[in-house]
């Protein structure tokens, strides 16, 4: 996968909450620091997140999206 932005953080899935809509996901990164994303909920069961699960949060202006390699 290439993406044009520059910010992208690897860690693994700590928490998916499902709203009604919308997904909460809580990313871990190493040395424990967490990052929340809020994605639809389409898309979080889309990409099939887990616990545990290394994923990549790529941060675009004040955007924080969900990606897989």
């Amino acid at each position: 996968m290439k993406i044009s932005a520059r910010n992208i953080l690897k860690g693994k899935v700590k928490r998916v909450a499902h709203g009604l809509v919308d997904s909460e996901i809580t990313v871990e990164l190493p040395g424990g620091t967490e990052i929340v994303s809020t994605i639809n909920k389409s898309s979080a069961e889309h990409l099939g997140l887990s616990l545990g699960q290394v994923v990549s949060a790529v941060i675009e202006g004040t955007d924080v999206m969900i990606a897989l390699d």
